[in-house]
Order: C-alpha cells, then sequence, then structure tokens
C-alpha cells in the first residue's frame, strides 16, 4: 500500500487504485481480498508487513539538549557574558543572580516546549480502541491497532471509525467528520464511488479513522491504517511544518547581535586609545573594559520582556484568551490577516431554522442556536411576492395560522431529536443538528404532540427523506415526510393552502428553492397525506401522490459577535478571510453576513471572489500568490491547502493567525504566526498545536486579544526605549573616562546597582500602561519594524548622552569644585543616575506626544510604586553601612540631593525638547495605500 494521500491502494496487484473513485469490487480486488475478509493468518501477515495501526511517535531529542537548546539565543549570550564578568571581578553573587535570569529563562522555554509534540499526541487519543472484524467468515471484536489493509468491519451508530475504510455496505448511515473537514452537520454515505478530483469532505464511500458514526450502520474494507490514514497524514503535516518566530522574537535576537558587536566594537576602541594615547596600565585597562561590558550589556532586558509578556498574559486570561506561548501576546499585535475557520468559530455550530414558506405566506424566524427562544414572525404579501429578507412585526402563532401549524407539526413528528439542557446551562440537541433545527422551531412556537408514532421508514441516502406514520389527537393517521425538497416535491401532487389542496406549483418551489440554497440556506421540505386504516408504513407504503406543506431553510448562524469583531478589525486595517471545508454557497452567504464580502459587488469575470479546494489543487504556488491577497473566502479546503493559502499570505510579509476547532486545524495553526484554537469545541490537537486557546469560543476574544497585543507591544517598545540609556549611559561615562584619562566616576559594582533598582523598579512600570487613544484604529505595524525606531533611537541616543554629561558634571562638580572624596563623588554620580532614570521613565510614558501635561502623574499606578521602592533602595545604598562595604558608597549631604533633583529635572526638560524636534522631524507615517482603500471600501460596503 502506497502511504501517498488520496486512498491510493495497491496489495496484490500492479495498478494503484483511488478507492474512493472505484467500485467496492476494484478495490476489493486491488486489496486481494473478498467481502469475507481475511483470515486470522494472512491479517498476521499483513500486520508484519504494514504494521500496527498506531500513529507513530515522532523521533525527540534528549531532555538534556532540549534544555541546553534554550541557551542559544544572542540575548542569553549577553546574560552569560555579563555573568562571566562579574566572576572575573570575583562578585559571586551578582554572578549567581545573573546566572539564576538565564537559566530561569531556559526553564520557562523548556516547559513550554512540546507543542507540536503534544499535537500529535492529541491526534492520537482521537483513534478507535476496538473494532469489529470479519476474520474467518466469523465477527469478532479487537484492538483496533490490529487492523491491516483489507480488514473487512463493521461501524454502528455511537462507534468511532478505527481506520479508513471503503464502504461495501451502508444503511441510513452518517458519519459527524466536522474535525476533519470543517462540515457543521453530518455526512451521509453510501456505496457509490465518486470522481478522482472529490476531495475528503465529498468522498462519500469512504470512512475516515477518528470519525464518529452518528446514525446507522456501515460494512467496508480497510484501505489505509495507522500513519498512511487521512488522520496519520494530518499528524504528518504537523510534525513537519516549521514554526515560525514572532516579529518581536525576530526582532530582539536582531537587537541583541547589534549590541554585542556595538559593545565589541566600543571595547577594543576604548583598550587601544586608553593603551596607546594615556599609556594605562594592562590590568587596569582590562578592569576598565570589564567595566564598560557590565555597563553596556542590557542583562535586564530579556527579565524585563518577559515579565511585560507575563503581565500581559494575565490580563489576556481576563479576556478569555490563555496563552500557551509569551511571546505570542506581542505578536497578535502585529497581526495583519487573520484566517479563520467557519464552523463553531464565526458560526455558532448550531443549526437554526431562519425561514420558513409556505404556499400561502413566508416566515422569519428570530433566536438563535438550540435554545428555545424567539418569535417566527410573518413577512408581508403572499409566498410568491414577498422577498425573504422581507418581514413584518406580526408574530405567527399556531392558531391563526394554519399552514405554519401542518408544516411545524410535519416536521416535529418526522423527527428523532430532541433538545436538552446541559448542568452548565448550555442548550443543545440529541440527534441529528439538521433535525434538532426543526424541533426547536416547534418549540419556539410552543407546539406540544398529541400523536402517537405507529411506524416509520429511516432516512436513507438513496431516498434522502425520512417518514413516519402517526395517529393524532382526532384518531386520524397521516404519513408525514422530511427530507430533501427536490425528492419531495417529485412525489406532491398538491400544495396546503387557506382554501385548502391546490395543484403544486412547481416552477414557484423550484424558484424558493433556488432563493433559499442561494442565501446559503440548506434546505428542507415536508409534505404529508391521509393514511385511513393503515397499520405499517414501508419505502413502497409512502406513496406517489403527497401534499407539500412548505420548505424550511436552515443554517449555521454567525455569531453576532463575530460580525463586530470583523468590523473592528477592519477598521484596524487587519484582513479577515475564512478558510472552511464547507461548500462555497454557504461559505459565501455566510462570510457576507458577517460582513467579510459584499456579495453584491462582483468582481471583473462577474462573480464573487471565492476560491474552492478543486481551484485551489490546479493552481501553482506563485497562481496562489498572485490571488491570495484579493480573496477572502476559501471553501472546501482540505489541510494542505489551509498551510499553502498561509504560505503565500506569509510570503508578502503578512503576519497571519490562523484560527479553527478541527483537527484539520492543526497543521495550519502550526505553520501560522499566531494559532488560535477554540477552547470549548476545540480538538485536544488544535489546542495543543495553537498558541492561543479561546476559552470562550468567541471570535470577538481575538479582536481584543490584538488590542492587548498592540498595547503590550507599545509598552515593550517604552520599556526597551527606557531601559537602553540606562546602559548607554554608564557606558559612555566610562568610555568617556577612559579616552580622557580620568578615574572611573564609577565602579563596576556600582554600575550593577543601578543596573539592578532601575530594572527591578522602574522598568516594570511601563508594563502597567495603558492603551494609548486610537491604538486599535492604526494600520498594523511592519513585521519589519525594529523595535527601536529611527526616532526612538535618536531619543535613546540623545538620552544616554544627556543622563551621562549630567552624571559626569556631577562626579566633576563633586570632586573638582567642592573637593569631595572619590566616594563621595561616585555615590552623587549614581543617586544621580538614579534620579535622572525616575525623570526619564516619565518622558517615556507617552513617546509620541508631550509628557508635560498633568496625565503624565495619572493613569498607571505602577509609576509611583516604582518610583517610591527606587528611592527607598537608593537611600539605604546611600546610608546603609554595610552597602558602603559592598559597593563602595557613602552618606552625601542635602546639598548633594540638591544637586541631583535639578539635574533630574533638566534631564526632564532636555529630553522633551528632543522628543518635539524628533515628532517635527518624523511625522506619522500615513496609512498605506491598500490598506487605506480596502478599510474604505469595506467600511461603506458594510
Amino acid at each position: 500500500m502506497a502511504p501517498i494521500p488520496g486512498g491510493l491502494v495497491s496489495v496484490t496487484t500492479e495498478r494503484d487504485v483511488l478507492a474512493f473513485a472505484e467500485p467496492p469490487e476494484a478495490v476489493l480486488a486491488a486489496l486481494g481480498v473478498t467481502a469475507d475478509g481475511l483470515s486470522d493468518e494472512r491479517a498476521a501477515q499483513r500486520l508484519a508487513r504494514f504494521g500496527a495501526n498506531r500513529l507513530p511517535e515522532p523521533p525527540r531529542q534528549s531532555a538534556v539538549l532540549r534544555f541546553l537548546g534554550h541557551f542559544d539565543d544572542v540575548l542569553i549570550y549577553i546574560l552569560l557574558a555579563a555573568a562571566v564578568a562579574k566572576a572575573i571581578l570575583g562578585d559571586w553573587v551578582d554572578f549567581a543572580v545573573i546566572l539564576a535570569v538565564a537559566v530561569a529563562n531556559a526553564v520557562v522555554g523548556y516547559v513550554q516546549e512540546g507543542r507540536a509534540d503534544k499535537a500529535l499526541a492529541g491526534i492520537a487519543t482521537m483513534l478507535s480502541l476496538e473494532a469489529d472484524v470479519l476474520r474467518d467468515g466469523e465477527w469478532h471484536a479487537v484492538a483496533a491497532d490490529g487492523l491491516v489493509p483489507g480488514d473487512v468491519v463493521r461501524v454502528r451508530s455511537g462507534d468511532r471509525v478505527p481506520a479508513d475504510v471503503r464502504l461495501l455496505e451502508a444503511t441510513s448511515l452518517q458519519v459527524e467528520e466536522a474535525a476533519l473537514t470543517g462540515e457543521s452537520v453530518p455526512a451521509h454515505k453510501d456505496v457509490a464511488e465518486v470522481g478522482t478530483d472529490a476531495g475528503v469532505g465529498d468522498r462519500s464511500c469512504m470512512l475516515f479513522s477518528g470519525t464518529i458514526v452518528t446514525s446507522g450502520r456501515g460494512v467496508g474494507v480497510v484501505t489505509a491504517t495507522g500513519a498512511r490514514t487521512e488522520i496519520g497524514r494530518i499528524q504528518t503535516l504537523v510534525a513537519g511544518v516549521d514554526h515560525l518566530d514572532t516579529p518581536l522574537t525576530r526582532q530582539l535576537a536582531r537587537l541583541g547581535k547589534q549590541l554585542s558587536l556595538l559593545i565589541l566594537l566600543m571595547a577594543a576602541v576604548m583598550l587601544v586609545i586608553g593603551r596607546v594615547i594615556h599609556d594605562f596600565e594592562l590590568g587596569e585597562l582590562v578592569s576598565a573594559a570589564i567595566g564598560f561590558a557590565v555597563a553596556a550589556v542590557p542583562e535586564g532586558l530579556p527579565a524585563l520582556v518577559t515579565v511585560t509578556l507575563a503581565l500581559g498574559v494575565q490580563q489576556m486570561a481576563h479576556r478569555n484568551a490563555i496563552t500557551r506561548k509569551l511571546t505570542s501576546v506581542e505578536g497578535l499585535g502585529s497581526v495583519t490577516t487573520i484566517c479563520s475557520d467557519k464552523t463553531g468559530t464565526l458560526t455558532r455550530n448550531e443549526m437554526t431554522a431562519r425561514t420558513v414558506v409556505t404556499a400561502d405566506g413566508r416566515y422569519t424566524v428570530d433566536g438563535l442556536g438550540y435554545e428555545p427562544l424567539g418569535a417566527v414572525r410573518s413577512s408581508s404579501g403572499s409566498a410568491s411576492g414577498a422577498s425573504l429578507v422581507d418581514g413584518s412585526d406580526e408574530v405567527a402563532s399556531l392558531a391563526t395560522h394554519r399552514d405554519l401549524a401542518a408544516l411545524v407539526t410535519a416536521g416535529a413528528l418526522c423527527n428523532d431529536a430532541r433538545v436538552a439542557r446541559d448542568e452548565a446551562g448550555h442548550w443543545g440537541i440529541v440527534g441529528q443538528p439538521t433535525e434538532g433545527a426543526l424541533v426547536v422551531l416547534a418549540d419556539k412556537l410552543g407546539w406540544v404532540s398529541t400523536s402517537t408514532r405507529l411506524a416509520q421508514v429511516p432516512f436513507e441516502s438513496s431516498t434522502k427523506y425520512a417518514a413516519t406514520l402517526d395517529e393524532l389527537a382526532d384518531g386520524s393517521r397521516h404519513v408525514h415526510l422530511l427530507g430533501a425538497p427536490d425528492r419531495l416535491l417529485a412525489r406532491c401532487t398538491t400544495q396546503r393552502t387557506a382554501a385548502g389542496a391546490a395543484p403544486v406549483d412547481v416552477a414557484f418551489w423550484e424558484g424558493v428553492i433556488d432563493e433559499l440554497g442561494g442565501q446559503g440556506l440548506r434546505v428542507l421540505a415536508t409534505a404529508h397525506r391521509a393514511a385511513p386504516g393503515a397499520e405499517s408504513l414501508t419505502t413502497e407504503d409512502v406513496g406517489e401522490e403527497l401534499e407539500l406543506l412548505g420548505l424550511v431553510g436552515i443554517v449555521d448562524p454567525p455569531r453576532p459577535e463575530a460580525i463586530a469583531a470583523i468590523a473592528d478589525c477592519h477598521r484596524a486595517g487587519i484582513r479577515v478571510k475564512m478558510i472552511t471545508g464547507d461548500h462555497a454557497g454557504t461559505a459565501l452567504a455566510i462570510a457576507g453576513e458577517l460582513g467579510m464580502v459584499d456579495v453584491g459587488e462582483p468582481d471583473s469575470d462577474g462573480r464573487v471572489e471565492v476560491l474552492t479546494g478543486v481551484e485551489l489543487e490546479a493552481m501553482t504556488n506563485e497562481q496562489l500568490r498572485r490571488r491570495v491577497r484579493d480573496v477572502d473566502v476559501f471553501a472546501r479546503t482540505s489541510p494542505e491547502h489551509k498551510i499553502r493559502i498561509v504560505r503565500a499570505l506569509q510570503s508578502f510579509g503578512e503576519v497571519v493567525a490562523m484560527t479553527g476547532d478541527g483537527v484539520n486545524d492543526a497543521p495550519a495553526l502550526t505553520r501560522a504566526d499566531i494559532g488560535i484554537a477554540m477552547g470549548i469545541k476545540g480538538t485536544e490537537a488544535t489546542k495543543e498545536a495553537a498558541d492561543i486557546v479561546l476559552a470562550d469560543d468567541n471570535f470577538a476574544t481575538i479582536e481584543r486579544a490584538v488590542e492587548e497585543g498592540r498595547r503590550i507591544y507599545d509598552n515593550i517598545r517604552k520599556s526597551v526605549a527606557f531601559l537602553l540609556p540606562t546602559n548607554g549611559a554608564q557606558s559612555l561615562v566610562i568610555l568617556v573616562a577612559v579616552l580622557l584619562g580620568l578615574a572611573l566616576p564609577l565602579t563596576p559594582v556600582q554600575i550593577l546597582w543601578v543596573n539592578l533598582v532601575t530594572a527591578v523598579t522602574l522598568s516594570l512600570a511601563l508594563a502597567g500602561e495603558p492603551a494609548e487613544p486610537g491604538i486599535m484604529k492604526r494600520p498594523p505595524r511592519s513585521p519589519d519594524e525594529h523595535v527601536i525606531s529611527r526616532p526612538t533611537l535618536i531619543l535613546v541616543l540623545f538620552a544616554s548622552v544627556v543622563i551621562g554629561v549630567a552624571t559626569l558634571v556631577v562626579f566633576v562638580l563633586e570632586k573638582e569644585q567642592l573637593g569631595v572624596s572619590d566616594v563621595h563623588a561616585q555615590t552623587s554620580a549614581v543617586t544621580m543616575l538614579a534620579l535622572a532614570q525616575l525623570a526619564y521613565l516619565l518622558n517615556c510614558r507617552f513617546l509620541g506626544s508631550s509628557s508635560l501635561t498633568w496625565r503624565v502623574l495619572t493613569g498607571n499606578r505602577l509609576v509611583w510604586v516604582a518610583a517610591g521602592a527606587l528611592i527607598v533602595l537608593q537611600l539605604v545604598f546611600t546610608y546603609v553601612p554595610f552597602m558602603h562595604d559592598w559597593f563602595g558608597s557613602a552618606p552625601i549631604g542635602a546639598r548633594d540631593w540638591a544637586i541631583t533633583v535639578v539635574g533630574a529635572v533638566v534631564v526632564f526638560l532636555l529630553v522633551e525638547v528632543a522628543k518635539a524636534l524628533v515628532r517635527r522631524s518624523f511625522p506619522p507615517a500615513p496609512t498605506p495605500r491598500r490598506l487605506a482603500t480596502y478599510t474604505s471600501s469595506s467600511s461603506s460596503s458594510r
């Protein structure tokens, strides 16, 4: 058996056979078996040849190598370099602290690792444990992992399909395949072969491993086991997909490389100048170089980013978005395109009757889902004259609308579904979703059964209807039918009207069927006939002279909150694309209701843009690239199609978020920049493959998470812009001192002190900054945009110079003009650095606007908590005796404090002047034309 897609089987013949495109006899011949199955001996031989029917365990690195791999990061190298520097200086406590930060980062990464492995494990849990197999002419219950190609198996309602199976017999067989195909209702199965180009969702003669039989029974021959099944192929896709780093991860890696190169270059320049020009001793130069490295290395940056992201994770959890990877929080903020599954994500995955049509009128049905709340309203005009979307405020009732009462009675009686409410208060149905929609419709109208079922004909895929024989309260007996409208219409000779039975208007009903189908509705018809004296019912007894009662249009309705969320995404410059396994007409209709497309505006070819899986299959990757950005609806897609779409979008530099709930979504979620799974209805495989899980299955939560991601990224930019001048000013002080041949204003251990107190106090304050006004009205940032933009870099350099100069001025003033000791002057310099950082913190609260406003003092409680903590720590540094021994500090007086406070105010004002000049030199970039055009057209269409 060839382990390739498409159900290709060949065990004993020279010709490969597409199992779903050939009759059963050809498939059995290709597998070298008959309908009587295999013997135990032949099954054992094939088991040895093909292996057990289970998904293989992927190869994994050892735990030690996986742990060490988390140290392979430039920022971690910087941390380790700082630790080595402290070890060389003999500061073992500081060495231990810095090393602990590096190890903590590795531990966190190691714990969060293995999402793909867990996704594979989640898929494996979907496999069946037992199977009914025909061996040696008798049925046996055997372990499912012992199945082999050629085994004949049988399945019944409630069974999980144990392998990929080509049907040989099928009786009223329906299978829930939503996790594999995205179909919102069970798929009808029969024996007839389908075309060679049929996608997975259209292979009606195949059963797929891991899917669940909802009704009926079937017998088939196993065509694929283990990794060769459709679900095994998805596992292979998940294992083979490369997961991309988020923009922040890439930007921080680039920043770390640039900083490390700059530090090495400047240290080399300092060594050369100090040795050649000032003739410093080599040992003194090495000590100065270590001090410079400790000053320049932003060892607090990884911890700062981690804490900022962690706080964001908490905020998102309050908004029902559970984050499985820290950097995904920020990644959401840079998303440019959201590719969403339809069923259960944009829609409720609850079939709902929306429109009822009888010969006398049309009715619209309020309410969503299975909760039996909502009125049924009569549309104005006659059935032939009223639009299906034209409603009135007249509430219909069974007593006053006899045509509606007859239709509802037939639909409710010819029905085995029931509505139920779980312990959590959620409404659901037991039975077929489409039948459940009719039960809910009856409940909304207050219909109560007073009849007795005498016999029934179950739904068959060959007849496409179900029928019941019912005795009503008045003693009369009727046959009620529910099924496909074309099949029932062909059996009807009359239609129910207010005046009685009238000849059926075939043209009218065919027009209504087309109209409802064009709106993406699934259409059911109801009919009946009198059956006086009947005691039983068979297919032959149903009859050909029925009375048509009307049609019901059913839909899996869009979530109302998703409509608003998509509009918000459009205003934020984010494209939303639907990628579903459902049919093109249904997908397009739902997309129109969601506001994703304007179904009234066809493209240049005269049709609304939608691509199907068959069309995608025929496209090369380059052809797909040319179309992918302009198409917002993709229907009848497979897992491979979803990955191709995501990759095509990423080739343009798009940051893609992919949402889904089925196992068929797992590969694309893994490939996307941000994978988002549904927490309630999502499969375990999907959740494990995702970066973020929505606890409420609400698409609107994604929009809120994007807003949170943008806020977090803004705060990271502010935090990095705040942190770097600390290192810049310190390294500048040491560099200038060496270049000018001065005594060091700061010792390496004092430098570490400033880094420590600012990292644990001031740096964290900006993580709590609220979102800036209009954050969801600006376009997504470019994935190539650096975390430190050019205007911010200028500001960082200017602040570094200003703070560094202020520190040098205080040191020189204290030592040369006031005649204090080196230790006293150094303590004042350290205080100047700390207070200047506090002043600069206020500058960074509003990077894009002026901080000369009272708002700079409000809105973020953490700022004042951090400021208080900084002052307390600095007082400890200055006045506690043991700190004098550890850090070489000394007590300073009120005069010294006054000098440093004035210096901090000067720093604040000078940076504000620089911010004003930068804003004038670098005005905000205009919205890109493509984005502006899209947003405008989207808004107008809504």
